[in-house]
């Protein structure tokens, strides 16, 4: 799917000002299109075009990832299979990126280098061994994103390189993350009974 821009959000995308945009425009560096109401707006072959990546140059990128250091050996032994995996495949492979981090951190730099990347239309392919390998939640947002930018998401589903401890590790992350959330919900509220106790009476009387 292509997607469009209207001219502000076309004009920080390519890191200019929208009366940039019109100079070039003016100049026939850039050709807008119209909607039928007549606004101009963009394409992702615009955005390629002055962002300097041809169609052909679009790249497809392998990514991996465990979560921590200890994990090393699991990332090496991820990095073979989908190397076997691209072999068997006949799948040529121009980048292979590995990172180390958390699958519910979302800012992990290689992770949002990768992301800017596909909204620059500059990847053609991303391939995972396993959806949790780029995120472990919100999976369905960043296949939205692939798709939006016109970047085809392979998911190889070897569910063999989604190490059961990480799992169990992020988990327990959730509960404690939720665990502290209360606790500090329970903490608001007795402050909030101590300081004004008139107003929690008549709370509860209006109930």
């Amino acid at each position: 799917m292509m997607s469009i821009y209207k001219i502000g959000q076309f004009a920080k995308l390519v890191r200019r000002t929208p009366a940039t945009i019109r100079r070039w425009e003016a100049e026939g560096k850039i050709t807008s299109k119209r909607l039928p109401s007549g606004h101009r707006y963009f394409d992702d072959s615009d955005l390629r075009a002055v962002m300097g990546v041809k169609a052909e140059h679009r790249v497809t990128v392998v990514y991996c990832r465990v979560s921590c250091k200890g994990q090393k050996p699991d990332l090496d032994r991820q990095l073979e299979s989908m190397q076997m995996w691209a072999v068997g495949s006949g799948m040529v492979v121009d980048e292979w990126i590995t990172e180390i981090g958390g699958g519910m951190n979302f800012k992990r730099p290689k992770f949002l280098a990768l992301i800017d990347r596909i909204c620059r239309g500059e990847i053609s392919r991303l391939i995972v061994a396993h959806k949790d390998r780029l995120v472990r939640f919100g999976f369905e947002l960043i296949r939205h994103i692939c798709d939006e930018h016109d970047c085809e998401l392979i998911v190889v589903n070897q569910i063999k390189l989604s190490p059961e401890k990480e799992m169990v590790d992020d988990m327990f992350a959730i509960v404690h993350t939720f665990s502290c959330r209360l606790y500090g919900m329970r903490k608001y509220e007795k402050n909030l009974k101590e300081d004004y106790p008139d107003a929690i009476k008549t709370t509860v009387e209006l109930d």
